[in-house]
């Protein structure tokens, strides 16, 4: 979760929840500017978990991001760092968590998780309260969050973060500790739960839950694949032949003129077409035999032989 912080820490800055947060001279606004040339409503941050955009409500020459005007009501990204300048109040967005990391000595009581917790409940005035790595919850002030209700005990229950996710744990309250209507001793805790203790509802605000989202893996392309064994012996040859396609089988049998390979026929059966030719050959022999006939016939006539 983010924050809006004022770059002279004059003002204490302000946590970035959802759905949005309010910016203008308004006291009813979620960050009040008191500056003439600010409005009413000025303009507001719309959030969605760590997701920023900036739309601007009225028409303004004094109201820039990383120092370039901003148009009216057309929404424009914001991301940690980024500097917000509206009359002469100058902005910035935060990250906790980086600020954490740069940090590793900041005091306990500075601690950041992501984590929160916002009040549902019309007497805390929707308040949003940071949730540490360990945070006792109870009407004590000696706990990290101090309620003032009656019907809370004095250390109602503790909060824990481990390993960015959060749980809740009841300290043996008189009146319950409930996640979504259901009494529970420990729990997890997800982000828009609704976390109750005895009667005072709170909205949990933090980091988006991944752990059921199911993970694809994805097989690298281009790598080498395992070529086929190749086959060895008469019939590794016969496969071989059969993988060049019919166009390699037809260029093999076309000098042995015609012969039928298929293992479905004999292989002494064969189909010969006549050419030119011998056809020709046939008919000029034939036509000799009848002249030898025929004059053969002539001469036994003419000596009365027939």
């Amino acid at each position: 979760m983010l924050k809006l912080r004022f770059t002279n820490n004059k003002q204490n800055a302000v946590w970035l929840v959802e759905p949005k947060v309010t910016i203008g001279r308004n006291t009813g606004c979620d960050l009040v500017l008191d500056d003439p040339s600010v409005a009413d409503v000025h303009a507001e941050i719309r959030v969605n978990y760590e997701q920023l955009h900036f739309l601007l409500l009225n028409d303004s020459d004094s109201t820039f991001i990383n120092g370039k005007p901003v148009p009216k009501g057309r929404l424009v990204i914001l991301r940690p760092q980024y500097g917000i300048r509206i009359g002469d109040t100058e902005l910035q967005i935060i990250d906790p968590k980086q600020e954490t990391q740069l940090t590793p000595t900041i005091p306990r009581q500075m601690e950041t998780t992501g984590w929160a917790l916002k009040a549902n409940h019309s007497a805390l005035a929707n308040r949003v309260f940071p949730v540490k790595s360990n945070t006792v919850v109870g009407r004590s002030n000696e706990c990290d969050i101090t309620l003032a209700a009656a019907h809370l005990s004095r250390r109602h229950a503790e909060l824990i973060v481990r390993e960015g996710l959060m749980y809740v744990k009841d300290l043996g309250s008189s009146n319950g500790t409930f996640v979504n209507g259901r009494r529970v001793t420990e729990s997890r805790v997800k982000r828009g739960d609704d976390l109750r203790f005895d009667t005072l509802s709170f909205g949990v605000i933090g980091p988006s839950d991944d752990l059921d989202k199911t993970t694809l893996r994805t097989v690298p392309r281009g790598g080498p694949r395992p070529s086929p064994p190749k086959p060895t012996g008469a019939s590794g040859a016969k496969s071989s032949s059969a993988a060049q396609g019919p166009r390699a089988a037809d260029t093999v049998r076309r000098p042995e003129t015609g012969r039928q390979a298929s293992p479905s026929l004999d292989p002494a059966v064969e189909t010969i077409e006549p050419t030119a030719k011998s056809s020709s050959a046939g008919i000029l022999t034939g036509m000799i035999l009848l002249v030898v006939i025929g004059g053969g016939v002539y001469l036994a006539w003419q000596n009365g032989l027939i």
